[in-house]
């Protein structure tokens, strides 16, 4: 076999199209060459210090030799176990969360192979470091703990030279871009430019469970401003200091970002992350038909809270198709409590157990922070009534009551309509009180609660009051993963983590391996039944509704497929697949694994 220098050389003389492999970084190996290698134009310090090269303590003499790094590292080479040995005993000196996430950002900032591939180790520990409940502390405090920039910032100042900008970033190849505005950071509000940690760990996911690769993912932010008075009088903040744009101004603004980003990356995958309501939904339905986008608190949530129920249907002894049969409460009627629910609807019109979309919207009662969407006619005067129709959304209008008073409590509603699952979206702690939770359990053997609000601080409900005012009986998920509940009987209650990184990095791999042109409804409908289909018979039992966190890269490969499949069955996959290849091969093969590769030097690239 040739050696990896040579090798680069032959192909760079014969103008092979192989050449291009090397330029883009696959450190899985490819079926067309016996190893992969990685072809560089910088030498010396810019190797060492580039985190996509650096390789630490683990480059060999060779390497040193060829890339002029010799003598600028310690002279004992270590492979990367040893490295994961050392970076790990430190982290564990880390005395809080927030002091953990600091020192995994500058492990990412020096080193991504070692970063992802001690992320996916320690999956189970580390997911909540990188992201929920950490990465919303963190996310607060983002331009106190600021160090070393990534990604991109697209500001105010800024309109009118973002189709210039996007060709600053380094990367030819973006397949995925998570972006944010910071309207809406989790359960904490508007944190502006601060809300760039979001995508950062939305795309440490998409990497590490996904397998899509570090250097084609890019962290956006759009600094409309903020809102948020604390951060606009903080002399450390880092956003623009004006309040936030509006009405036509902010679409506008958006639209210039969308045609700059499409103009240098026509095939890449856009999330929306984190966008205040309306503009979710706006932006959603403005862009879904002509670009390759999705909304993560719209679609990844309802997919999992979907995937969840079902789940839950079979544990109470149910199948699927049962679902029409569930009467569900949704507390908080935004983004995600919306999204949520139309994934349900989804759902229950595709089994054909309804006769209409009506039918599947009156299995559903939602409120708002004023109470039950219903009739204001039945209790207020009509001038009161016509103010709150108003105030009621085109997305929320489905979901009235006709036939119930408006504004009933929670604890009205479940009394009355004596639902199976309560679901919150509220981002207010407390609100599943224990005469609610109480009332549910005196008719439901096996009472369905999700407190799905993240972070933890922020959940309608905690698995200890779940399973303590249930008589330990709950099936209980939050978006936020609870520790098991110790129950007086010497059971253990199961808690699960109901949590969109479930979903979001599969659909995103078949997204990008089938090279869908869009992102349809049913995509994410099948990766909520694919998900739902993954929790052994033995784990239902006990109420465990998703594989455990140590598998998401499994989960990833599994939904990834189903969504390949959907996008060739739905006419818009643009992949070319070989006769005889199968799809579930073709993911596991694309996807990235975190592992060094030989670095070669050559000046003229």
């Amino acid at each position: 076999m040739l050696s990896a220098t040579r090798l680069v050389r032959t192909l760079h003389r014969r103008r092979s199209p192989f050449i291009r492999l090397y330029r883009s970084f696959h450190s899985h190996t490819d079926p067309r060459v016996e190893k992969a290698v990685y072809v560089t134009n910088e030498r010396g310090s810019n190797v060492i210090h580039d985190p996509l090269l650096s390789k630490g303590t683990a480059f060999t003499l060779d390497e040193r030799e060829r890339l002029a790094i010799r003598g600028l590292l310690p002279p004992r080479h270590q492979e990367m176990e040893k490295q994961l040995l050392r970076v790990k005993r430190n982290l564990d000196a880390c005395p809080t969360p927030l002091s953990k996430y600091i020192y995994l950002a500058a492990l990412h900032d020096r080193n991504e192979t070692l970063y992802y591939k001690l992320l996916m180790k320690h999956m189970n520990e580390l997911a909540s470091i990188v992201y929920t409940p950490t990465v919303g502390e963190a996310s607060q405090v983002s331009h106190a703990i600021y160090r070393r920039p990534r990604g991109m910032y697209f500001s105010t100042q800024d309109r009118g030279q973002m189709s210039a900008m996007v060709y600053n970033w380094p990367q030819d190849e973006v397949d995925v871009i998570v972006v944010t505005d910071g309207s809406r950071i989790l359960g904490l509000g508007d944190l502006g430019a601060n809300g760039m940690q979001i995508p950062i760990g939305k795309l440490s996911l998409y990497v590490a469970a996904g397998g899509i690769r570090p250097r084609a993912v890019l962290p956006v932010v759009l600094d409309v401003g903020t809102n948020n008075k604390e951060l606009l009088n903080d002399p450390l903040y880092l956003g623009m200091p004006h309040p936030r744009l509006t009405g036509n101004e902010y679409y506008e603004f958006v639209d210039e970002w969308v045609t700059a980003v499409k103009s240098r990356w026509p095939d890449v995958l856009i999330q929306f992350e984190d966008f205040q309501n309306p503009h979710a939904y706006n932006l959603l339905n403005r862009y879904r038909d002509s670009i390759t986008c999705t909304n993560d608190d719209i679609q990844s949530t309802s997919a999992v809270t979907l995937a969840g129920i079902l789940a839950s249907l079979k544990a109470r002894g149910k199948t699927p198709d049962n679902l029409t049969d569930e009467k569900i409460v949704c507390v908080g009627a935004g983004t995600s409590g919306v999204g949520v629910c139309e994934g349900i609807v989804d759902c229950m019109v595709d089994q054909g157990r309804v006769k209409s979309r009506e039918e599947a919207y009156s299995k559903i009662y939602m409120l708002d922070s004023s109470g039950l969407l219903g009739n204001p006619s039945i209790s207020s005067d009509n001038r009161t009534a016509q103010k709150r129709d108003q105030s009621i959304s085109e997305q929320q209008r489905p979901y009235v009551k006709r036939d119930l008073p408006d504004q009933l409590s929670l604890e009205e509603v479940v009394r009355q309509v004596k639902p199976t699952v309560l679901l919150g979206f509220t981002g207010t702690r407390g609100v599943f009180t224990e005469k609610v939770i109480r009332e549910m359990a005196s008719y439901n053997e096996r009472p369905v609660i999700f407190p799905l609000s993240n972070p933890d601080s922020h959940s309608e409900c905690t698995a200890e009051e779940a399973f303590k005012w249930t008589d330990g009986r709950v099936i209980f998920a939050s978006g936020t993963q609870f520790d098991e509940v110790r129950l007086p009987n010497g059971r253990v209650g199961k808690t699960n983590q109901c949590n969109n990184s479930y979903t979001f990095p599969g659909v995103g791999l078949g997204v990008v391996v089938s090279k869908a042109t869009k992102v349809t409804d049913r995509m994410f409908l099948e990766a909520g039944r694919t998900l739902a289909e993954m929790a052994s018979e033995s784990q239902l039992k006990q109420g465990q509704l998703f594989p455990h966190v140590d598998h998401l890269r499994e989960v990833s490969f599994k939904i990834g497929t189903r969504v390949c499949e959907v996008a060739f069955e739905d006419g818009v996959a643009n992949a070319t697949l070989k006769e005889g290849e199968l799809l579930s091969e073709l993911v596991k093969n694309t996807a990235y694994e975190p592992q060094y590769v030989p670095l070669v030097y050559h000046p003229k690239l």
